[in-house]
């Protein structure tokens, strides 16, 4: 019980890191406007993100704008697009094959060894995942922050963290936190299962135990004789 306990755990931290995944791709809010120096008064709200740009004026409603090419964004934003894309294909991936390794479920059969190797294959695509979202939060973050903190850049150009790298940060380590629990199921399911094998039953020592009293063993025989 406290297994299947642990694998619904497990699936709900996945299923909302999958969720996770796929709105910080697609949420426009990776950078967004800093109100610092001569930007202090709020005229204008610019947020940038993977796939758009957004802009806000006073008593305007927000106008979006998808990227014309690739290379109109920086490097980091390259990057991260390309594995974002990549985190969600695998966290769907990872979401799927747990669901084939759950106790509930009968298409993948009732052997608890398959099944406990398929949850240990999801957890460690949940792990991988965690860490694929983890890498370009963090970099675009790091480039934002140093930026921000660079005398050369314009005011007008420095930017600030958005909602998304925040999202992401918890993204990343719920996914981690989901395959931790899945691979801590396969490794509790081996050691009950090693556990069960070599213990022997009750039956077959009483029974040993009889067999060797009542038969003699020859030098006993021979020393009655």
């Amino acid at each position: 019980m406290a297994t299947y306990a642990l694998q619904m755990a497990g699936l709900v931290l996945g299923g909302v890191g999958m969720v996770g995944t796929v709105a910080v791709t697609i949420m426009p809010q990776w950078r967004v406007s800093a109100f610092i120096g001569s930007n202090i008064v709020v005229f204008e709200n610019i947020w940038e993100g993977l796939w758009m740009n957004c802009m806000r004026h006073v008593n305007i409603r927000m106008q979006c704008k998808i990227y014309d090419s690739l290379l109109a964004l920086s490097p980091d934003l390259q990057a991260s697009r390309g594995l974002m894309c990549a985190a969600s294909v695998l966290s769907f991936l990872a979401f799927m094959t747990a669901i084939l390794g759950m106790k509930c479920t009968r298409c993948t059969g009732d052997d608890e060894k398959v099944k406990g190797r398929i949850l240990l294959t999801a957890g460690i695509m949940f792990i991988i995942t965690g860490i694929v979202v983890l890498i370009p939060v963090s970099w675009v973050a790091n480039s934002i922050i140093r930026d921000f903190y660079n005398p050369i850049v314009n005011a007008a150009q420095k930017r600030e963290l958005g909602e998304a790298l925040y999202i992401g940060w918890t993204t990343a380590l719920v996914l981690i936190a989901g395959g931790a629990l899945f691979c801590f199921v396969f490794c509790c399911n081996e050691k009950s299962s090693r556990y069960t094998y070599s213990m022997p039953s009750h039956r077959t020592t009483q029974k040993s135990y009889h067999t060797d009293k009542k038969s003699p063993s020859v030098y006993s025989r021979s020393q009655y004789v």
